[in-house]
This record gives C-alpha cells, structure tokens and sequence, in this order.
C-alpha cells in the first residue's frame, strides 16, 4: 500500500512539474521568441524557419532523443523521464490546437520574461528534486558525457547558447538579448528553488535537562539526535549539547517545545541544503 502511495505521489508530482513547465513555455516562451532552455528553446528557431510549429518540433525531438536515448543509455534514460517527456510533448502539440496563440499574452515582454524563466525554472526544479527530468537536451547531455569527457552541464549551456546566438540574428537584438537574460536567470532559479525545497534546519541545543528534549525528537518528530557531554567556559558546569537536523515544520515545533520545557537552553539553528544520511539524502 505505502509502495502504491509512493508511485501515485512521484507520478502527480511529475505531471504538475510538467505542467508547469509546459503552462510557461507555451504562454510566455514561444510567443516572445525566446529561445533558450534545450529542444523547446530550439523549437522557437525551427518554428522561425520551417512550417514546423513549435509544439510539433518539440513532440519530434523529443521522441527522437528518447530511442537515442534508450539505444546509447539503455535503462539510464528512465522511465519517470520517458513519462515527462512525451507528456510535455502532447501538451504543448494539444496546446496549440486547442488555444492558439496570436501573440504574447501583454505588450510586457519583460514581465513574459519572468514568467516564462520562473514556471519553467520551477517546473524543472520539482522534477530534478525527485531524479527526472524533461528529456530532451538533458539526453544528448548524457549520451556525451558517457561517451566523451564532456560534463552535462557544459554540453546544456552549449546547446542553449547556440539557440540564443541564433535568436540574435532571426528575431533581432531585443528578443536575442532577453533570451541571453533568460538563459542567465535560469539556472539561477533551479538552484535557488531546489534549495529552498530541500532546506533543512540543524541543531545545536545546549542544556541541563536533555531527556524530555531527545524523547520529542524521537518520539513526537520522528527523528534522530546525538547527544555529547560539555562544560561550560564561564561557569564551569557540566552541560549537554544535543546535535539533530529536521525539516523546518518540524524545527518550529521543536523550537516551541524547547522555549516551553527549558527556557534556558542555548539554541544554534543553521540552514542547510545538502544532507547526506539515514531519512535524507542517500550516498
């Protein structure tokens, strides 16, 4: 049953993401002609030289990539991508016939700009968090760098460059400059949303009575603690120093408890991103 739950939530997480994703590329992104941000941003240019419109193109390219994908990577493509790929890719292809777009949504290109970085920042910030991805570019990305010396990341902003050099010359210098900020800004907001979604608050409560303190965290918050012995420098008496890390609804609660039970007590709180460990990250 826990299992079962477990898939349903990945799977609803992968489709709002995706959704996301999609809602910002086709409102803001291919309207404006801003062209970064891998096969959908490629698909502002071909939509620009071709027929083709961008939906179509992205429905193509990433179907393509991902039979590369599973030919050069096999298993490595996964599954949750093969879902998010071909689901934004029928999104986008249904998008386009079912509300069609005369133009930008606002006479804002600037405003566009925000929103057409921040959904799709968003949307490939949930889907990294959980070990996904939109495909697309991210493949050819992996394929090289299984094959070559190249790093993804390298591989990533190459191709999304060469989509914003050749913005500069088919749209001219206003759409290709908002693209090179949009490419710049990017990669800003998935950091920044991947660690806010996994900030965490560690710990260092310093006290007299440590025993009702570690029985809430154990029992009451469901986490761990490691508890050492210390004296204070001033007043030379013995004290004890308990260490844990917990998201931050748990550390309100805990902060709470520990103003209620010993008002004393010295409180270190520090943020961190990156855990490693039993109930967070994994090695």
């Amino acid at each position: 049953m826990d299992r079962a739950k477990k898939f349903v939530s990945k799977y609803f997480m992968i489709t709002v993401s995706t959704l996301i994703m999609v809602i910002g590329t086709y409102f803001f992104k291919f309207p404006n002609n801003f062209a970064f941000g891998g096969v959908t941003g490629l698909a502002t240019i071909v939509n620009a030289l071709t027929p083709l419109s961008a939906g179509d193109f992205t429905f193509v390219a990433n179907m393509v990539l991902l039979v590369l994908g599973f030919l050069f990577l096999g298993k490595a493509a996964g599954i949750m991508t093969v879902y998010a790929s071909v689901l934004m890719s029928v999104a986008l292809s249904a998008m386009e016939r079912i509300w069609p777009m005369a133009g930008p949504l606002t006479n804002e290109p600037l405003l566009e700009l925000v929103f057409a970085v921040f959904l799709s920042g968003v949307g490939s910030s949930l889907l990294f968090n959980i070990g996904a991805s939109s495909g697309g570019t991210d493949i050819i990305a992996m394929i090289l760098k299984k094959y070559t010396s190249l790093d993804i990341g390298s591989v990533l902003f190459l191709v999304d460059a060469a989509a914003v050099a050749m913005a500069f010359f088919l749209f001219g210098p206003t759409t290709g400059l908002f693209s090179t900020l949009g490419l710049l800004c990017k990669s800003l907001v998935i950091d920044t949303v991947i660690e806010s979604i996994n900030q965490c608050k560690c710990f260092n409560i310093i006290c007299d009575t440590p025993e009702p303190i570690c029985q809430f965290i154990i029992h009451e918050l469901g986490r761990d603690a490691t508890v050492y012995e210390a004296v204070g420098a001033f007043t030379h008496k013995p004290k004890t120093v308990i260490m844990t890390t917990m998201k931050r609804g748990q550390a309100l609660r805990l902060r709470n408890f520990i103003k209620k039970q010993e008002p004393s007590a010295f409180i270190l709180i520090s943020n961190s991103s990156e855990i490693i460990g039993k109930g967070f990250l994994t090695n």
